[in-house]
């Protein structure tokens, strides 16, 4: 029987699978539901198990509180750990029922105690930045605040406005502390969506940045109807938000029951200062640009307002897409025929997923009707634009009103490089004035038309970059199932007013009215169409460097014979652009990802021109 006995090997060794180590490694409460393998290294320091602790919690956190065999790092973050399974289990949320006080308190708990680990103890977060267990516990601090936030939300209505602190589930919550800012100068969001619970479809990409806190999408209240100006604030602002907890040492945190949100925007915030040592916030840059998209109706709009139906738009808008930022250079990119902003869908979101370019753009997305004429839309995008940055900046010297960077696509690129050419008197013979007008007559039509045929550059802009773009318009614009749809296109009221005033002024002196007729915006995409063909080579402007951007389409000839399927080459092609990029593409060129990695390299080139330039 001794023999037997000393023959049992208290100890065996036996292999697993490389992903079944990675996995065990990596699993915790929050990605496996149980505990991680740190976790119940530290419980069986303490003669605990996970049984024991899910029999008796109470006794078990008290354990590992008080027992002198574990460091404060691994007791801290056993203690997060520990609270934070609590609080799952008891999370009726995805039920549609509120979230309870006692889950709300284990979540604060599981907050404060990674929030201890993270900045009390005796190392930085920089010395443990190798270390697994530092990045669960962010982990459990991120999750912990985006529940704990959600029930925060949920209780500001009935808190009022001059609100200071309130109690919840025996905590005392100071009022946010923020500087993210809402259209209308709004002060609290009508929703507050967790980014982490959001999936996209047809967003190549997410872009995010690593950091502390939890990322929010916050969606601002209406603005009035009667605000009839032409640019609108984001709807949908990105957020980063964390708590942070009363007290400047370990024992005062642990000790304390006063909590307050930050709320942080991340594209003004890089980093965020939380016990006195600087750590990287964290951001979702693609969440609020997915739920605006997603929510905002594009695709059937911009078919009505092309046809001229109800529920189109019957004039330019020039959206920003993030709040205003003086410091910022602006990007303002326009979409072609029957299109919207929903065409930039990939290209903002990747241009803004560069950090560099994220530091050193804004971006503005003009969205306006593509039935009217290419004159009249250059007339009323330039006076957008106008009114827009003599709203944001009056006195015309941020350097968001400076060194701006136009961006065309298609119809787009035509209005684009219009709004950086000059004119002279180069498009009057574009109008049929009769002979025997009289000289006051003569006068009050060249005033009445010179907005739409008669403009200088744009002084703002100092880069532009066309992308499959008519320039002499397109063959195509003359087929049959174009002029079909061109058939069914509406024009604009304001246009017909227009149309039928100047019917009026000129006609001659007792004669009778002959109607004038205006193309529509498929007319004016002819290469036959003498607007376009007057307008072709108009000079632009020797301040702007220009690009463009062509699309060949299934070409087995010379470049200067191919197609994108919709423009010519000939007509794409700009002589004197700094850069032309040819991509094997049909017209919708803007979203491959050639095209988005030309236009980085363009932003980044302009961005560093910028930098080094004289003032």
């Amino acid at each position: 029987m001794l023999l037997s006995l000393s023959a049992c090997a208290m100890v065996g060794v036996s292999r697993i699978k490389p992903h079944d180590y990675v996995a065990e490694r990596r699993a915790d409460v929050l990605g496996s539901g149980h505990l991680s393998d740190g976790t119940v290294q530290a419980l069986n320091v303490v003669a605990l198990t996970t049984d024991a602790c899910a029999r008796v919690f109470a006794d078990c956190t008290a354990t590992v509180t008080r027992s002198p065999g574990l460091t404060d790092e691994l007791r801290l973050s056993t203690l997060s750990e520990l609270w934070m399974g609590r609080a799952m289990k008891t999370d009726r949320a995805k039920a549609g029922t509120p979230m309870d006080d006692a889950t709300l308190d284990a979540y604060l708990q599981s907050a404060r105690y990674a929030y201890a680990y993270l900045f009390y103890t005796a190392r930085q977060p920089s010395e443990r930045s190798f270390e697994l267990r530092q990045v669960q516990v962010i982990g459990f601090y991120n999750f912990a605040v985006q529940r704990a936030v959600a029930r925060f939300f949920h209780e500001l209505p009935q808190l009022g406005t001059q609100w200071t602190q309130t109690s919840l589930a025996g905590w005392t919550v100071l009022r946010p502390q923020t500087d993210v800012r809402l259209a209308g100068d709004a002060r609290v969001p009508t929703e507050l969506l967790p980014a982490a619970d959001l999936r996209f479809n047809g967003l190549r990409n997410v872009y995010q940045r690593d950091g502390f806190g939890s990322d929010f999408v916050a969606v601002s209240p209406p603005e009035p109807a009667a605000a009839e100006v032409p640019w609108r604030n984001p709807d949908y602002v990105s957020m980063t938000g964390a708590l942070v907890f009363d007290g400047n040492t370990l024992a005062n945190v642990l000790a304390t029951s006063q909590v307050q949100l930050l709320a942080r925007d991340p594209y003004r915030d890089r980093s965020i200062t939380i016990g006195g040592r600087v750590v990287p916030l964290g951001a979702n840059f693609t969440a609020a640009y997915g739920v605006w998209l997603a929510r905002s109706g594009f695709a059937s709009q911009s078919i009505r307002s092309l046809l001229g139906r109800e529920g189109g738009i019957t004039t330019p808008r020039v959206l920003l897409m993030q709040p205003y930022d003086p410091d910022r250079l602006t990007v303002v990119m326009l979409h072609g025929l029957a299109s919207s902003p929903e065409a930039w869908i990939n290209v903002a979101n990747e241009v803004m997923g560069d950090e560099n370019l994220r530091r050193n753009y804004q971006v503005w997305e003009v969205y306006y009707p593509t039935n009217a004429p290419v004159a009249v839309n250059l007339a009323q995008i330039r006076k957008a634009l106008d009114a827009t940055l003599q709203h944001f900046d009056p006195s015309g010297r941020a350097r968001a009103s400076q060194n701006m960077v136009l961006v065309g696509h298609s119809m787009g690129g035509v209005i684009a490089r219009l709004l950086v050419s000059s004119s002279g008197d180069k498009l009057w013979d574009v109008v049929p004035v009769r002979a025997n007008l009289s000289p006051e007559k003569r006068a009050r039509v060249r005033k009445r038309l010179a907005p739409y045929l008669q403009f200088t550059p744009m002084p703002q802009v100092t880069r532009a970059v066309f992308l499959a773009s008519p320039h002499r318009g397109t063959p195509y614009a003359q087929h049959r199932i174009a002029r079909w749809i061109g058939n069914l296109i509406r024009l604009p009221v304001n246009v017909l007013k227009e149309v039928a005033s100047l019917s009026d002024l000129l006609k001659s002196d007792g004669s009778k009215i002959t109607p004038i007729r205006v193309p529509n915006s498929i007319d004016n995409l002819s290469d036959t169409d003498p607007f376009i063909v007057a307008a072709a080579n108009l000079p632009i402007s020797p301040r702007v460097r220009y690009h463009t951007i062509v699309g060949v389409y299934k070409s087995t000839g010379p470049l200067a014979t191919s197609s994108d399927g919709v423009v010519p080459y000939q007509s794409a092609h700009l002589a004197g652009a700094d850069s032309e990029l040819a991509i094997p593409s049909w017209h919708s060129v803007q979203d491959t990802p050639a095209a988005i990695l030309e236009l980085r390299r363009i932003l980044a080139l302009h961005a560093a021109a910028v930098r080094t330039a004289k003032p």
